[in-house]
């Protein structure tokens, strides 16, 4: 049974909610340990996470757990604000300024009746509409801003109105069609956004990292590597900036009584939180490295990620469904898979599609840049269904033979020379309807993500 308070449920879920907000960014939370420290039922504790999930308040991800997380960097990820469509639409504000930051989670065009209209008005919405000046005032009365097209401005009545409900009225002097192609275009990208994961999306940085200090000696880093089983270790001057790495290389024939800093590695690689989940992969795998310090501006560490939790992040990146399509991903749409049907073609697979107008060039023919997009998405998926990893790019040199005619059937069949755990060869083949149209030689480094 509850204890908090006596009271009900909607008191404890406040309680609950007001404890998440307390905890710093990064932390992670259990139902058992939420439902220990405030005296509620797991059950209560389970269903106040899952409101601070969908206020954005925590966050759940495989192999991680529940995490806090900055509910203002959410936010600015999933919506836009009224402020960031007045900069997209290159409109002025005319009423409604304090309102600029508040989010919007849908916009309606106002080409219909009014009463049809009100339908779909709803508080955070955006009403879209020419010189209206009934449907403005119905939409700041039902919480809604306006962004008036054309070039026409709002009365005094409307901004008056506008200033009083914290609603902006905006203008722009773009048409209707114009304005919500581009914020349907912003929005869209916003989706795209969310599927690329950041360091700051992992990393735990309330968690306490394993470090050794400027004055620390080789018998202390050895009883730290023994503790832990670790045997890379940041190094941090008095304050907390990573000035060094200790390694089990670096400590090798070392007396016990010698300080870290004469054996050191001075100026070692880093991290910023904001930087991609692919970036910090590659810089591992380039590197050799399996341990990378997350750092501040001023080198100040904010914790650490293991070359394991990039790749277990990027597996779990690849599993999750698309949210919006890269121009990689339209491209590719219409390309079809087929099976090789000798045994010796085992490391090859053959692709088919048709080229659009949209991928020709200034010449009538399909783009250079396009076709080696292509066959570099062929490649990349050749690899991840043979080998079951992807791979970073390292080097590509192309051979166009002959020019490929816009709405023309090709085939991109890539062959794997070498296909190893570290590193994989292709040879790729573009042919169109008159033959061999684009050969490339492409070399990668493989990542261990799938």
């Amino acid at each position: 049974m509850d204890t908090v308070n006596g009271g009900d449920t909607t008191t404890k879920h406040e309680l609950i909610l007001g404890h998440i907000q307390t905890l710093p960014i990064g932390t992670r939370i259990s139902v058992r340990a939420v439902a220990k420290e405030l005296g509620v039922s797991e059950g209560t504790a389970y269903k106040a996470i899952k409101e601070a999930e969908a206020a954005g308040l925590v966050s759940t991800k495989e192999r991680i757990g529940t995490v806090r997380i900055d509910r203002k960097r959410r936010e600015s990820l999933d919506q836009l604000t009224f402020k960031e469509v007045s900069d997209i639409v290159e409109g002025q504000v005319f009423g409604g300024a304090s309102g600029l930051d508040k989010p919007l989670h849908k916009f309606v065009i106002g080409a219909m009746e009014l009463e049809a209209m009100l339908r779909y008005i709803d508080q955070g919405s955006l009403l879209i509409v020419g010189n209206r000046i009934s449907a403005h005032r119905c939409a700041l009365e039902q919480g809604a801003g306006v962004l008036i097209t054309g070039g026409f401005e709002p009365t005094a009545e409307v901004q008056r109105l506008a200033d009083e409900q914290g609603l902006p009225i905006l203008t722009s002097r773009h048409d209707t069609f114009t304005v919500a192609s581009m914020i349907n275009r912003a929005m869209y990208d916003r989706l795209i956004k969310r599927k690329i994961m950041l360091i700051e999306d992992i990393v735990t940085f309330s968690r306490p990292a394993d470090v050794l200090r400027i004055g620390n000696s080789i018998g202390e880093y050895r009883t730290l590597s023994l503790d832990t089983g670790q045997t890379r270790f940041p190094v941090l001057d008095e304050r907390s900036r990573v000035i060094g790495m200790m390694t089990a290389k670096d400590a090798a024939g070392a007396a016990g009584e010698v300080l870290i800093d004469k054996l050191m590695t001075r100026h070692p690689i880093t991290a910023a939180p904001n930087i991609t989940v692919t970036s910090a992969a590659h810089t591992m795998a380039a590197e050799g490295i399996d341990l990378l310090p997350v750092v501040d501006r001023h080198r100040k560490l904010l914790g650490v990620i293991t070359r394991q939790e990039v790749l277990d992040a990027m597996r779990f990146a690849g599993k999750q469904p698309e949210s919006g399509e890269t121009f990689d991903d339209l491209m590719w749409s219409g390309f079809m898979e087929e099976k090789p049907e000798r045994q010796e073609d085992a490391l090859s697979l053959t692709y088919t599609g048709v080229v659009t107008p949209q991928m020709s060039g200034s010449l009538g023919m399909v783009s250079e840049g396009i076709l080696v997009t292509l066959m570099t998405q062929a490649g990349r998926r050749m690899v991840r269904e043979l080998g079951k990893r992807d791979y970073i790019l390292e080097s590509m040199t192309t051979y166009f033979v002959r020019p490929v005619q816009i709405d023309s059937e090709i085939t991109i069949t890539p062959r794997a020379l070498e296909l190893s755990r570290k590193s994989t060869k292709l040879e790729i083949e573009l042919r169109g309807q008159d033959g061999l149209a684009v050969k490339a030689m492409m070399t990668a480094q493989m990542m261990d993500a799938y």
